[in-house]
């Protein structure tokens, strides 16, 4: 847990320091609403920089709350996940706290959604297996009209997931989504290797990841202490490097460990 003074003190020299950014975005390794500062924080960035888009990227699971829901109404975007829409799907893929139910899930996207005035862009992750069926997509489609979201975009595997042999979705599996679900404002989230286009991606991270596991082999966890990043922000650069055939990755006792790509 990080103190709501901390975060706007680094926020601040931040942007004293930087040039703008394309948005600011509250995400992290857990649930960003769960921080019960989030709508004071995100106040203090909307004041500080008006012109600036927030997103927040939510699983989504506490929007039903009125505190939660009044809390994220000055976002530009809000970003919650739907995974699947039948309890069975629910439980195997998030395994949901107790009493937390589909339907509770569901209706409080759908109810956030119609009080809020900004965009809301629901991700679906595509986990072939466990939500790929054709009664499971159904489901997700119907939710997803529930919802009317202003876009869909589908996901996939990034990183190892948490139990082993887990595939990612394909773009032929995307594409088979779409061809059933025939709505408009579905797209699918860039693939690893495009994200070196984008702005925010920098060449002296991918330097100083390369040569830490060319010492030696690292997990994400090793690479986040040894180098200050947040893993999520490894996880990055380890798509792409992979995807490149740079590094691989190698199952071991205490986790997924990359190292440089032999010939």
């Amino acid at each position: 847990y990080i103190k709501s003074e901390k975060i706007k003190n680094e926020f601040i020299f931040y942007i004293d320091n930087n040039p703008d950014p394309d948005y600011i975005t509250f995400s992290g390794s857990g649930e960003p609403t769960l921080n019960i500062k989030i709508g004071e924080i995100l106040n203090f960035i909307k004041g500080k920089k008006p012109d600036i888009p927030v997103a927040v990227l939510t699983n989504g699971t506490l929007l039903w709350d009125d505190n939660v829901k009044k809390a994220l109404l000055d976002a530009d975007v809000v970003l919650p996940s739907l995974d699947a829409a039948t309890q069975g799907g629910f439980e195997k893929i998030n395994r949901p706290v107790k009493g937390l139910s589909i339907e509770k899930y569901i209706q409080g996207i759908e109810n956030f959604k119609k009080v809020f005035k900004g965009k809301l862009w629901l991700e679906v992750f595509i986990l072939p297996g466990y939500n790929d069926s054709e009664a499971e997509l159904t489901a997700l489609k119907k939710s997803v009209e529930r919802i009317e979201p202003d876009i869909v975009q589908l996901n996939t595997l990034d990183r190892p997931g948490t139990v082993p042999n887990l595939k990612r979705a394909t773009n032929k599996d995307f594409q088979r989504v779409i061809n059933l679900w025939k709505m408009e404002n579905v797209e699918i989230i860039s693939f690893p290797v495009e994200r070196k286009n984008i702005q925010s991606y920098r060449k002296d991270f991918e330097s100083m990841i390369l040569e830490t596991i060319a010492r030696r082999p690292c997990t994400v966890d090793d690479l986040s202490k040894i180098l200050g990043l947040h893993s999520n922000e490894i996880n990055k650069y380890l798509s792409v490097l992979e995807e490149e055939g740079k590094i691989e990755g190698v199952e071991q006792d205490r986790g997924t460990f990359y190292q440089l790509m032999h010939d």
